[in-house]
């Protein structure tokens, strides 16, 4: 099915900025640099665009997000989650960010293909074997908070709606008594440069 799709359309690579040409249907570690993944998550918008603000609330922040909740929700995890937080959604940089919806329509096909380059993002960056189960359902509860607040104070959901399709925290958890959060959707360039940096001090202190 891969070969046919590829005689089809002539090539299946995306050449990067870098110089760099990733494989979307067999995508190499080798060909993924940090740099492509934050100029083009900076550059993918959220919620289709559909969100207040003079700017885009970019994927690059969504996934700053994301990892702040995902240290309030476990304090102590490791540089290697989070920045399997950092870089949950990184496969946009790519492929675009698509709506929930209509991922459900499109089928497991896309989720297979969306986490066929994951795993190579996280095999890029050697932690690949260092996210477990646990892991993955930390970044998922996280990924749904993070949904919450966007749709409440960016996409114009209602808090009844906000609690029907999304992951609000627990009124009751101790972990999110008296935190407050402020989304402000930040400039491209902005958002591209606090991505690089959360990524580079984490890679940093990775073990």
């Amino acid at each position: 099915m891969d070969d046919q799709i590829k005689i089809q359309t002539g090539r299946a690579w995306q050449r990067m900025l870098s110089g760099r040409r990733l494989d979307l249907l067999d995508p190499q570690a080798e060909d993924i640099e940090i740099e492509d993944i934050a100029h083009g998550l900076a550059r993918v918008a959220r919620w289709n665009g559909q969100t207040i603000g003079d700017h885009a609330f970019s994927v690059a922040e969504h996934s700053i997000f994301v990892l702040d909740i995902a240290t309030q929700l476990e304090p102590d995890i490791g540089a290697a989650v989070q920045i399997a937080a950092l870089l949950h959604d990184a496969p946009e940089y790519v492929i675009g960010d698509l709506i929930s919806p209509f991922k459900a329509a499109i089928g497991m096909d896309y989720k297979k293909f969306e986490l066929k380059i994951l795993d190579a993002i996280y095999a890029r960056f050697g932690i690949a074997s260092m996210i477990d189960e646990p892991a993955h359902k930390l970044i998922k509860e996280a990924d749904g908070i993070a949904a919450y607040y966007e749709a409440l104070q960016l996409a114009g959901f209602s808090e009844a709606e906000g609690e029907a399709y999304f992951s609000p925290p627990s009124t009751d958890d101790p972990r999110f008594v008296g935190v407050e959060y402020q989304l402000d959707p930040l400039p491209v360039m902005k958002a591209q440069a606090v991505f690089l940096e959360r990524f580079q001090l984490l890679y940093e202190t990775i073990e």
